[in-house]
């Protein structure tokens, strides 16, 4: 089926707009204001140390109502009726269902990671290449595999990985880090993430590649203020993953510890350039010795020892 998009720039409060617009027969709109895109990224900036240029100038001096109406008579109708309101046809363009479902997906493609693992998009073929798969529906939630913050996650994996060992992975998205030290040879992963779809959408991409919930435990919470979550997870691990932002990271190296066996492996990850330094400092604070720095297009990966605590 063939859809028709239209665009309608506000003049007035999008809010009263869209009134007006479903007077006129007109649902399922979308409304973008760069007032509103301004006051979610002050009030969330906690989640993250970067939002994309072009993102921003998306929306710079933006204030517009964006809505689907169908390719046949009813919607050319509401169309008409939406010109006469405004005294001039609005933009349009014209989308299939196909483009919709399934025109994102080109941007996907198998994407090889470090020395071993290739990350395949699950409608993809395994590439014949001897490095062990990884497959993942990457249109679910955060973790792709394409961030240089999740590849230099996923490489120091691969030094680290290994029979008999468990890995915890603080703020696991779409579970790729965990996934990926299951196939690199550890014998399970848990893991928690703030988003309550996490859960579902990392046991999905396990269940792609063969691993079940009793090798992969993920739950949805806070771990930086939820102590009940942080005795649920447990300690002993042997590899701790956080590939997060700085404003995270910082805070949680406080509690890793209580995670990790004496001698077990810290890698963080999402630390923006410029904010290195400040990580660092929290990192060895908290009783980590750093043993490997990676950084790739602007990003910075540590990875570190827990360091015994010296007795009195």
């Amino acid at each position: 089926m063939r859809w028709i998009e239209v665009i309608v720039n506000c003049t007035e409060d999008p809010e009263v707009m869209s009134w007006k617009l479903a007077d006129l027969g007109v649902g399922g709109m979308i409304m973008e204001d760069e007032a509103d895109f301004q006051d979610f990224l002050e009030h969330n900036h906690e989640y993250w140390d970067y939002v994309d240029e072009e993102l921003e100038n998306k929306y710079k001096g933006v204030s517009r109502i964006k809505f689907y109406l169908s390719d046949d008579e009813d919607g050319k109708a509401i169309l008409n009726a939406v010109a006469n309101f405004l005294g001039e046809m609005p933009e349009t363009a014209f989308v299939e269902d196909s483009d919709w479902e399934n025109n994102w997906k080109e941007y996907y493609k198998p994407i090889e990671v470090g020395h071993k693992l290739v990350v395949v998009p699950e409608w993809e073929e395994v590439p014949d290449n001897g490095r062990l798969p990884l497959k993942l529906d990457p249109g679910l939630i955060f973790g792709t595999g394409s961030h240089a913050t999740t590849k230099m996650c996923l490489a120091a994996l691969e030094n680290v990985a290994a029979p008999g060992k468990t890995v915890l992975d603080l703020g696991c998205g779409s579970g790729i880090l965990g996934i990926g030290a299951i196939i690199l040879g550890c014998d399970r992963c848990a893991g928690c993430d703030i988003d309550p779809k996490a859960p579902e959408v990392a046991l999905s991409n396990a269940a792609l590649n063969g691993i079940t919930a009793q090798q992969f435990d993920i739950r949805a919470g806070d771990v930086l203020t939820d102590a009940g979550m942080r005795r649920a997870l447990g300690t002993g691990y042997d590899i701790v993953t956080a590939n997060i932002v700085s404003d995270v990271i910082i805070p949680l190296s406080g509690f890793v510890k209580q995670f990790l066996k004496p001698g077990g492996t810290f890698i963080a990850s999402g630390i923006i350039e410029g904010r290195q330094d400040e990580v660092r400092a929290a990192i060895e604070r908290n009783g980590f010795k750093i043993i490997e720095h990676r950084n790739e297009d602007d990003w910075h990966c540590y990875v570190s020892v827990n360091e015994p605590s010296k007795g009195v």
